[in-house]
């Protein structure tokens, strides 16, 4: 590691010579003398939290078009002591891909985002700095009878999204993105661009689902397409307390996980004022993979309490399934999912939690009177089952599959400026999740790696040690984090890659693990 303060100068310099000379990586480099400096920044902060004045800014952002750019700035960063955090689409909850406290780079890869697809084959290298709506867009624009499982916001991008696990509505049908991976490109710490063979299993079995960042920046990965009929059906209907909220959300626990496999029910509940009186709302928001009256029959057999009406249900292909679950009005053009800024930008705070039992009526009830006393916090149940409880949890990092009946989303969102606003909303929701400690799975306390929370524990700003990091790791990843330990101790021994929540090296393993 050379000195930490280098001039813009040597780093250009290095740059180059380390990279190809067309186009010159000069051209992608941005400073903050740049004018475009803070336009490149900001393009792909999500979280209005980490846009003040007060946030940590990079040295530079690097936003490149090849591989070689990637290759310079690992071995450029490496000689001048500066850590890098690698964006593709910005949504990370808590923005450690774009912030840091001690000097460091973005390697932004917005740039890199082509869908190169293989229909015959039902294959496609997708690059990590497309985001899910220009993947969906790609497909459809291909085929009526292909989708892929993935998240349900098309802004999100996919570096951060399949390497955490990522997961949607095709989820009880398909399994998760990372469940339909295939092969993938990675630059490792010693520059090398490696895919799936010349990586090896450990480490391709680590970046689906334990997060990239902590092993290289993956370039593009190749993903296996899943069958969607020429029709989906989808419905979305709200329900107050006084509705009968209380008995539906019950029986949505019973039947969510078990219920037929290419159906997905979505509850989401929120604090609601109706006629000056709190009360809590519950959304049920659906994806069916079939006809309406395939999926009337279902609702009428397992689901009668939601008390569906014919008007509820509608006809339609996937990829207007995924304008409708993105809140687009109807006839909405799908040229929409190629704009890669959300409709607006906030202040937000997001922590998940996994549920294995059900909550019953006096718990819903206790719950509901926390929420109307919080007031803003809101809950989304996303549910398990299907796929999902078929594959093993060693399969891949992310080891939440069968034994859960759903998971737990709690997000509050908030306008105001300042600090005293930020606490006081972060107060709201850990409120809120401290209050479901006993609801909630137990020994550990499990959480969802790209629903990225520091409140969780952190490695600080050091190299943590195996026992500070389990604190978290065991969280995210349960038995699987003793895994990627090991295998970021074989590909990344010097602790290169690391961020708040990066998986840490153990240089003495054997050692270790016996202590």
């Amino acid at each position: 590691m050379g000195t930490s303060d280098p001039t813009q100068e040597n780093i250009l310099q290095c740059l180059s010579n380390h990279s190809w000379s067309s186009p010159p990586i000069s051209s992608l480099t941005f400073f903050p003398n740049d004018p475009s400096y803070v336009s490149v920044l900001q393009s792909y902060i999500r979280n209005l939290r980490f846009m003040s004045t007060t946030t940590p800014k990079p040295l530079f952002i690097v936003a490149p078009t090849h591989v070689s750019h990637i290759q310079a700035s690992i071995i450029c960063s490496k000689i001048h002591g500066l850590q890098v955090r690698i964006r593709s689409g910005g949504h990370d909850y808590d923005g450690l891909s774009y912030v840091s406290d001690v000097p460091f780079i973005i390697v932004d890869m917005f740039n890199l985002r082509a869908v190169s697809l293989d229909v015959e084959n039902g294959s496609a290298w997708v690059e990590s700095g497309a985001t899910l709506g220009e993947v969906y867009y790609r497909i459809a624009e291909k085929s009526k009878i292909h989708g892929f499982p993935a998240g349900v916001c098309p802004t999100v991008g996919v570096g951060g999204h399949f390497s955490g696990g990522g997961y949607g509505n095709l989820m009880r049908k398909y399994g998760l993105s990372v469940d339909n991976v295939i092969d993938a490109k990675i630059v490792d710490v010693n520059g090398r661009l490696l895919d799936r063979e010349s990586m090896g299993e450990d480490l391709f079995w680590a970046i689906r689902g334990g997060g990239g960042a902590s092993f290289g920046v993956i370039v593009s990965w190749k993903i296996k397409l899943v069958s969607v009929p020429e029709k989906v059906t989808v419905f979305k209907v709200e329900r107050t307390l006084e509705q009968g909220a209380s008995e539906i959300v019950q029986q949505w626990q019973e039947v969510a996980d078990e219920i037929n496999e290419d159906l997905f029910i979505r509850a989401v509940l929120m604090p609601s004022k109706q006629k000056k009186q709190r009360t809590v709302k519950a959304k049920f928001v659906a994806l069916f993979l079939g006809n309406a009256e395939k999926l009337r029959a279902l609702m009428d057999q397992s689901f009668p309490k939601l008390g569906l009406k014919q008007e509820d249900y509608m006809e339609m292909n996937w990829i207007q399934s995924v304008l409708f679950w993105s809140n687009y009005p109807n006839g909405t053009s799908v040229d929409v999912l190629l704009e890669r800024q959300p409709k607006s930008e906030k202040f937000l705070k997001k922590k998940s939690d996994y549920v294995q039992e059900p909550i019953h009526k006096p718990g819903l009830e206790g719950l509901w009177k926390k929420m109307m006393e919080l007031g803003k916090p809101v809950l989304t149940f996303n549910p398990y089952g299907g796929k999902m409880s078929e594959i093993s949890e060693l399969d891949t990092p992310f080891p939440h599959r069968a034994g859960n009946k759903y998971k737990i989303q709690y997000s509050v969102n908030w306008k105001e400026e300042g600090v005293e606003a930020s606490d006081r909303n972060l107060d709201l929701i850990r409120k809120l999740y401290d209050y479901m400690t006993p609801y909630v799975s137990k020994s550990p306390r499990c959480s969802y790696l790209n629903y990225r929370d520091v409140d969780l524990g952190t490695n600080g700003i050091g190299t943590a040690s195996y026992s500070e990091a389990s604190i978290w790791g065991t969280k995210y990843f349960k038995g699987n984090f003793d895994k990627l330990v090991y295998v970021k101790s074989v590909a990344d021994p010097h602790n290169f890659f690391r961020y708040e929540q990066s998986i840490p090296p153990i240089t003495d393993w054997k050692g270790k693990m016996a202590e």
